[in-house]
């Protein structure tokens, strides 16, 4: 293993483009404005992901709705074209201008979720995610390759996690302007406030993303000969056990959390509705509103400090021992567990909600040393496809089944279980939870090998 990594090392430093990263072609200021942009851009990304997890309950009176069907809407209609789409994408964005695919993905996404708001049944909504996911599948994989080309390496993991800071922030921003807008002026407006902004993004994005490659494309094609191949990226993919553990690692820890996030509100709306009621009406709100604001301000702070710190401490541990990128993520995992299951058991919604920004701290901590362990595993003229790869795996199994299955569950011990929508739902988001334990395992492995096979 560790001749093989030295091997793809030293054809890293055959065929990569000058270290860009360096800042050597990139003034601070230029690459402090891309980063934010970057992350502003991810934030509408995951807003306009995630906003209907606020909506679900009322797009389920209306539409008349089962917990399975909130499932696909939220999870698996985005999910399927998301990920399939992710890894061609990629491939064009290994030598393509990303500044100009990433625009685009925006203008799409943005366009579907605007349609969202002119559904009148199930399957017309499931288009319009599926058209979602088309457009954002497009935005992380050339954005990942971006900050790897900016960052120098000993600042990747806080540069991506930086950029994964969109996560917390979409759903902050989704959950509070969501919940609040829905209950002013109903779910179909939210959806109009939420994909609205991503028209002027895609137009900063197109004209003020600096690509480095502009300054590079005569070193670029003359090495375009030497560009590896899908096959030859996924040959290399294929060495990388660290990889393959990583990914399924990643992917149940999303498993997870999707399968939580998907029906936190309906679980709130449910189990703790006459609090709600009253917590809402001392603040002018109604319980959407409420429940969006206080779940948005707390887990959305929350997830932020933890990208944050997360990076950070990511830089300082993996600068001593590589094996800090999977390390972290396993303790993090295992820390978040009981947050969530005393979160769903508690008798006082605000315990809980407190609880769960807890979780949400421990739960984006892991981003930025996930992320950067992909990226340094593989070569620079890779890196995108990796990420695609990766993203791929995460989304159609976490994104896509993990709602799936807490919806498919929370119907089973609803009906057959005899519980009721508020305890079946209760109890599916438990067992949902405890699956955690897998990812732990899995990290646990990748410690085993990812220092032999790291080589960038």
């Amino acid at each position: 293993m560790a001749d093989h990594a030295a091997r793809l090392g030293d054809d890293a430093a055959r065929t990569a483009p000058p270290p860009v990263g360096e800042g050597a072609l990139m003034s601070a200021r230029d690459r402090r404005y891309a980063m934010f942009l970057l992350l502003l851009i991810y934030t509408f990304n995951f807003l306009d992901r995630q906003v209907i997890n606020i909506l679900a309950e009322p797009i389920k009176v209306e539409l008349g709705l089962a917990d399975w069907q909130i499932g696909v809407m939220t999870g698996l209609a985005f999910a399927l074209l998301y990920s399939v789409l992710g890894i061609p994408i990629a491939r064009v964005a290994e030598h393509g201008d990303r500044p100009r695919i990433i625009a685009l993905s925006v203008l799409i996404w943005s366009s579907f979720t605007v349609a969202c708001s002119f559904v009148t049944n199930f399957w017309q909504l499931v288009l319009a995610r599926f058209g979602v996911g088309v457009g954002e599948a497009g935005c992380t994989p050339p954005a990942h390759s971006l900050i790897s080309d900016y960052m120098p390496r000993e600042k990747r993991a806080s540069g991506l996690a930086f950029y994964a800071m969109g996560t917390p922030l979409g759903s902050l921003l989704g959950m509070a302007l969501g919940g609040v807008i829905a209950d002013a002026y109903g779910w179909r407006a939210a959806f109009l406030a939420a994909g609205a902004p991503g028209l002027l993004l895609a137009i900063l994005a197109a004209t003020t993303l600096h690509e480095p490659r502009r300054k590079l494309r005569a070193a670029l094609a003359a090495k375009a000969a030497q560009r590896p191949k899908f096959a030859d990226a996924c040959r290399e993919l294929a060495t990388k056990r660290t990889f393959w553990l990583i990914a399924f690692a990643a992917a149940v820890q999303a498993f997870v959390t999707y399968g939580q996030t998907a029906f936190t509100a309906s679980f709130f709306l449910r189990s703790h509705a006459a609090e709600l009621a009253s917590l809402g009406a001392a603040f002018g709100l109604k319980s959407a509103g409420f429940l969006g604001i206080a779940l948005g301000l707390t887990s959305g702070l929350a997830g932020i400090l933890g990208a944050v710190l997360g990076g950070r401490l990511s830089d300082r541990l993996i600068a001593k021992d590589l094996r800090a990128h999977v390390y972290l993520p396993a303790v993090f995992a295992g820390l978040a567990l009981p947050f969530v299951v005393s979160a769903m058991l508690v008798p006082s919604a605000v315990l809980a909600i407190f609880l769960l920004a807890g979780a949400a701290f421990l739960n984006t901590a892991w981003f930025g040393p996930v992320y950067a362990s992909i990226q340094g595993l593989v070569r620079p003229q890779t890196r995108a496809t990796a990420a695609a790869v990766l993203l791929f795996i995460l989304n159609l199994i976490g994104l896509g089944f993990g709602p799936l299955a807490v919806g498919a569950i929370s119907d089973l011990l609803a009906t057959s279980g005899g519980m009721g929508a508020a305890e079946g739902l209760r109890w599916a988001k438990i067992i949902g939870e405890l699956v955690i334990v897998v990812s732990i395992v899995l990290f646990g492995l990748a410690a085993r090998t990812i220092r032999d096979e790291t080589v960038s």
